[in-house]
């Protein structure tokens, strides 16, 4: 029997690039919690720590550390590949210092096992510290950067020193909608978080009537300023809601614009509309898959996910592709009633989030038992 000092304990290394390697890993930490709750979680990131208050109900210890560059991104859509080199320049290779101390961190605190959603230097320090490393992704670095070898060729170093270090996880874990095909231990379905409130609790504390049309915009973590609000209000009929759209809560008429901490958890509110306009990420493509919502989705350009999201919402959901211009300068407006036309499509089977932990505390790697 395990007592109080005694608890296991897993590492856990997350890409900051937005919010969605930070959303999938909280769906699975939150799901291991539910299975085993003496476990303890030991977050890196510089994701901001209320993401994880607001999201987890497991114990955990936040770390603010740098642990990935990923893309620099100018706005939602648009990638800034200078910068994302000249960030990649100073941060790789892992200083051998660097990765000591994290070695002694994760040991100090008694951690069985580290859990990598992209952030490669985790890994570095599972296999420096002797305890096994998971990989969780649908794509990895080396991949993305692929697509820009022929415009910026110096950014094959970091491809490679990558991959590299990729390769070094003892388990692989890919969730759908997965970017390369080569082999995995684990494939699953798409990982969001739990819903915590109805859709009917959501929609009466908002103000927004049961009967009433809700349309939620979102480009996800990146800050963006929306240009058409003075248009999307003309539409009376429609209840616009929008997170991250303001720095307070404010109501505007038809409008409802939330900060990005807003006390409301970002599933629930997907789960609340009736359609969902907005950047085809990860995180949100899973939220929006979980509630079976309709999807008018915006893909990025020279991103070389979108291809693969894209043709995961056509095949497996219902939506509607809004071209990046379209979205801007509002005239999807003129295809919202096709898109609230389209009707939910609720997934079947469980959610990735609980194949994936079920898979690791039944795993001979976890160690934790």
């Amino acid at each position: 029997m395990r007592t109080q000092l005694d608890h296991p304990r897993i590492a856990v290394f997350i890409s900051p690039h937005g919010y969605g390697h930070a959303a999938r890993a909280a769906a699975v930490v939150e799901e291991m919690h539910d299975l085993d709750p003496a476990i303890e979680f030991e977050i890196f990131t510089t994701v901001p720590r209320w993401f994880f208050d607001d999201s987890l109900s497991a114990h955990f210890k936040y770390h603010p550390f740098v642990t990935d560059i990923g893309l620099v991104q100018k706005t939602p859509l648009q990638v800034d590949l200078e910068g994302t080199i000249l960030r990649l320049d100073r941060f790789l290779p892992f200083a051998p210092t660097l990765i000591e101390e994290l070695v002694s961190t994760v040991k100090a605190r008694g951690c069985r096992l580290i859990l990598c959603d992209i952030a490669p230097v985790g890994i570095l320090v599972a296999k420096e510290a002797g305890i096994p490393s998971i990989l969780i992704e649908n794509f990895t670095w080396d991949w993305v950067y692929e697509e820009y070898l022929g415009e910026k060729p110096e950014i094959e170093r970091h491809l490679h020193y990558l991959k590299e270090l990729f390769a070094l996880a003892d388990v692989h874990i890919k969730t759908a909608p997965a970017c390369s095909p080569s082999g995995a231990d684990l494939f699953t379905r798409p990982v969001s978080r739990k819903l915590k409130r109805s859709s009917h609790e959501i929609r009466k504390s908002l103000g927004v009537p049961e009967d009433a049309r809700l349309a939620m915009i979102t480009m996800g973590g990146v800050p963006l300023r929306y240009p058409f609000l003075e248009k999307i209000a003309q539409h009376k009929e429609v209840f616009f809601l929008i997170p991250g759209g303001a720095r307070t809560f404010q109501v505007q008429r038809n409008l409802i614009l939330l900060p990005h901490r807003s006390g409301y958890h970002h599933p629930d509110l997907v789960n609340a509309a009736d359609a969902v306009i907005g950047k085809a990420g990860y995180s949100t493509l899973a939220e929006v898959y979980r509630a079976g919502v309709p999807f008018g989705y915006v893909v990025r350009k020279r991103f070389r996910e979108s291809e693969v999201l894209a043709s995961f919402i056509d095949t497996h959901m219902k939506g509607l592709p809004v071209a990046e211009n379209e979205f801007e300068n509002a005239s999807w407006l003129s295809r919202l009633n096709e898109l609230f036309a389209l009707p939910r499509l609720l997934p079947e089977g469980p959610n990735g989030a609980a194949q994936v932990a079920r898979f690791l505390l039944s795993s001979r790697f976890c160690l934790l038992k």
